[in-house]
């Protein structure tokens, strides 16, 4: 039998814990052991249970609930630190749903995971119009990551020098970036400069994964053989917020970060009338009226009705990085007649996924890239994270659909009413 040992601290089993249970979390209080390192001294799988059970002698609480998850703490350690265990989101499937792309094309189920009532139920009736009109194209535009390296320099007249070299050493700093790295490609290397101050905003190819690590190691090596070979120029901070990361963002609005996707789908009037309960008229006027003239008035940055809550529930599902529905927010929900007919599309510019690495790698969240066929990079690099963007977009373009085809017919509260309660 392995004894682990650190110090005074001495565990082989879960016996020894029983029976050291007291003199552990004294230890814990006293800070003589520390939460984090109870992985190394007794293993994942206890250490999670000791942190739960210690929260629970500190605030005179049960947490068994907490405690019940199918989860491997050891296939979580690239996720997350100090686990005491898991919170579970109820998970729905809708559709299937009938998708024309260049990378996902079939009949796919959509696994949601909210809380929200009426989401799944609303998704699911959008999903049921698209398939009535013979389903949904969705296009993937632009495919990049970006990361922004922020420098400073002691004169404009070195600011713009310095933009120069970069521009004229561009295939130097690629070389280097790349170096090592087996599925990133730096692409360009755009600076910005205000004052003193020069931001460098790489963007790349990340192959099926998200990418934000991979980028922002990219980016690290470039600032090492910058500082090494160009004199006058100070290394400020590996993140310059000009990427732009997890905040809202004309510039991610109108270039795009991540995937750039555009989904549509043309409903004729008859299925707007019988399926939607409205009229193609007050789709478009409501459209124009709510996503686009409230939205400008406000200030806000995403023009449509509720992108990011489809795009919170397939990205908690299938795990993505959640704090990037920020990012997914942004974007256009248009309403468009075409004769007697609408064609209906929502256009993401920042839809942030990959099917490696982060979240994916979890044995539930994996089960759901299973569903939709994108759980590993099986096709060439790239194929599988451009296929799940666009079964996103498509699933918010149902979203979109159904809740503007519900506020024209007044139908929204009724339906929370029903579904919430």
């Amino acid at each position: 039998m392995k004894v682990v040992a650190r110090g005074q601290f001495v565990m082989a089993t879960n016996l020894d814990y029983q029976s050291k249970k007291k003199d552990i979390f004294e230890k814990l209080s006293s800070g003589k052991i520390k939460l984090y390192q109870l992985d190394d001294l007794v293993g994942l799988d206890l250490a999670t249970r000791i942190r739960r059970e210690f929260v629970e002698s500190q605030l005179d609480l049960c947490l068994e609930n907490i405690g019940n998850f199918c989860l491997d703490p050891k296939t979580c350690t690239a996720n997350i630190e100090n686990m005491i265990g898991t919170v579970q989101v109820p998970l729905a499937i809708v559709g299937p749903v009938k998708i024309v792309g260049e990378y996902a094309t079939g009949n796919f189920y959509l696994p949601l995971a909210t809380t929200e009532g009426a989401l799944a139920a609303s998704v699911n009736r959008g999903c049921s119009v698209i398939n009535k009109s013979g389903g949904a194209q969705v296009v993937v535009l632009k495919d990049f990551q970006t990361r922004s390296i922020l420098f400073k320099v002691n004169s404009i007249v070195e600011a713009k020098r310095f933009c120069i070299w970069v521009y004229e050493n561009f295939e130097d700093l690629k070389k280097v970036g790349e170096q090592d790295e087996d599925f990133i490609r730096v692409e360009k290397i755009n600076p910005y400069v205000v004052g003193l101050n020069v931001w460098l905003q790489l963007e790349a190819n990340t192959g099926d994964a998200m990418g934000m690590n991979m980028i922002t190691i990219a980016g690290k090596k470039i600032v090492e053989y910058i500082v090494s070979v160009f004199r006058g120029v100070e290394f400020i901070s590996e993140s310059g917020n000009m990427c732009v990361d997890k905040k809202p963002s004309a510039m991610n609005l109108i270039n795009g970060r991540g995937k750039k996707v555009v989904a549509s789908v043309m409903i004729s009037k008859e299925i707007v009338e019988n399926n939607l309960k409205t009229t193609v008229d007050c789709l478009v006027d409501l459209n124009y009226r709510k996503n686009i003239l409230g939205s400008a008035s406000a200030g806000s940055l995403g023009y449509n009705a509720h992108f990011a809550n489809i795009i919170a529930a397939m990205f908690i599902a299938m795990g993505q990085d959640v704090a990037h529905v920020v990012d997914g927010s942004h974007g256009f929900t248009t309403v468009e007649k075409s004769g007697k007919n609408v064609l209906f599309s929502v256009t993401l510019p920042a839809l942030q996924v990959g099917v490696i690495g982060g979240g994916t790698v979890l044995a539930t969240q994996n089960e759901c890239l299973r569903i939709l066929g994108v759980h590993a990079p099986i096709k060439e690099t790239g194929y599988n994270s451009k296929k799940l963007a666009e079964i996103i977009a498509v699933g918010v373009l149902a979203g979109e659909l159904s809740l503007i085809g519900a506020l024209c017919s007044h139908d929204l509260a009724r339906s929370h009413k029903r579904l919430n309660r």
